[in-house]
């Protein structure tokens, strides 16, 4: 039994801080393991060579700064982690290992008036479909991680009122999906995982402090400070979408007026330009006529813009972030739409705040909030699993 204090118990919390540091970053050298855990390089060469003995990580030669390095992972076999990101017209899963390689991914369509149970029926039967087709030890699964487009209370995993899952409101996905799988299942909003994608995979690295801005049917961010997602204390923090604009402004979902949703998302936008453009639009094609040149689309795009880019400078004001990442199918118009957020941040956030931003477009599209799904099971599982060689993972956050 080790006492705590020992050496033992020592040596086993340093060992454990090691794996929780490339378990969370994918890879990192010897010297940036130093640096994150605060351990001194020779105890990080020492824990990495035990590690590599015992099968638990991997070194690869490198560089970095123009010096060789090595490079430390996660053994590729050591676990398996899986996504799942059910969006307000898509299913889309993700099967990886806790190297932060993809090994298997397929998305499929989903009718938003589906019922929570089919929608979950249809994450189990496609989770299963590619766990056998990437013949995966179903043993080594660590956890599940899954995003939805609607409020997640932080104490009861339930989710709250969505306009976007109708049939959803009021379930506990990751309670039901772990009834399915017989895993450890985590859950979290959409806008929070695509900041977490971003973060880990995308546009984000080597930032601690940034926003993800989704905008599709709804308008939603992610906030990152510090390095880790903020939810506030009822699972709420993000919601920008509901800022007001115009208090005389169109009636929004959440029941009060001129909020930037209704100024914002696919839907108060799209019938904008149902007389010159006919009523089968999707913000998709929206942005590909606004990038060939097509003067009405150029222009609702730019002031969807203009209006993002004053929700963007209210979050300046208060959180002073170093980056905002802009993701969902509107990030695909570029400068059409980044230039005018840019615009309105220089107008309207305190000047010192607008100079240190930066603001770019997602790099994952599509396929951020599944990989951020995939970076949240990462995130939640234990490190002392690994060194036992065991895969029970750690306790779910929402029970």
């Amino acid at each position: 039994m080790e006492t705590p204090g020992s050496q033992s118990s020592l040596h086993r919390a340093n060992l454990e801080r090691v794996v929780r540091a490339v378990r969370l970053a994918g890879s990192l050298t010897q010297a940036e393991i130093a640096r994150t855990t605060g351990l001194s390089a020779a105890t990080v060469s020492n824990i990495v060579r035990e590690l590599k003995d015992g099968g638990t990580v991997e070194v690869t030669p490198t560089s970095a700064g123009g010096r060789r390095a090595r490079a430390v992972s996660l053994s590729g076999d050591a676990g398996i982690v899986i996504g799942v990101d059910f969006g307000h017209t898509h299913l889309r899963v993700a099967v990886g290992n806790l190297a932060h390689q993809v090994l298997a991914e397929e998305s499929e369509p989903l009718d938003v008036d589906a019922s929570a149970a089919q929608g979950l029926d249809r994450a189990e039967q496609l989770v299963n479909r590619l766990i056998e087709a990437t013949g995966v030890d179903r043993g080594k699964i660590a956890g599940v991680g899954v995003g939805v487009p609607g409020p997640i209370d932080v104490e009861s995993g339930t989710l709250g009122s969505t306009a976007i899952l109708p049939g959803w409101t009021g379930t506990r996905p990751a309670e039901e999906l772990r009834a399915r799988l017989g895993v450890p299942v985590h859950v979290d909003n959409d806008a929070n995982l695509g900041a977490l994608g971003e973060l880990v995979w995308g546009s984000g690295r080597g930032v601690k402090d940034l926003a993800y801005i989704k905008v599709a049917s709804g308008v939603g961010a992610g906030l990152v400070i510090a390095g880790k997602i903020y939810r506030g204390p009822g699972g709420t923090a993000g919601e920008i979408g509901h800022i007001t604009l115009d208090e005389s402004g169109p009636v929004c979902r959440c029941g009060n007026r001129g909020c930037l949703e209704t100024f914002a998302a696919a839907r108060y936008v799209l019938p904008l330009l149902n007389s010159s453009h006919g009523t089968d639009l999707t913000m998709e094609s929206v942005v590909r006529l606004a990038r060939d040149g097509d003067p009405g689309c150029r222009r609702v795009i730019a002031d969807v813009g203009r209006h993002i880019g004053s929700g963007v400078a209210s979050l300046c004001n208060l959180l002073n972030p170093s980056r905002v990442v802009l993701g969902g199918d509107l990030a695909e118009a570029g400068e059409l739409v980044l230039a005018p957020i840019r615009e309105s941040v220089g107008r309207y956030a305190i000047p010192s705040a607008a100079r240190q931003l930066s603001v770019l477009p997602g790099a994952l599209g599509g396929r951020a909030e599944v990989l951020g799904a995939l970076a949240l099971a990462l995130s939640e599982m234990g490190d002392s699993t690994l060194l036992d060689g065991t895969l029970t993972a750690a306790t779910p956050v929402f029970t």
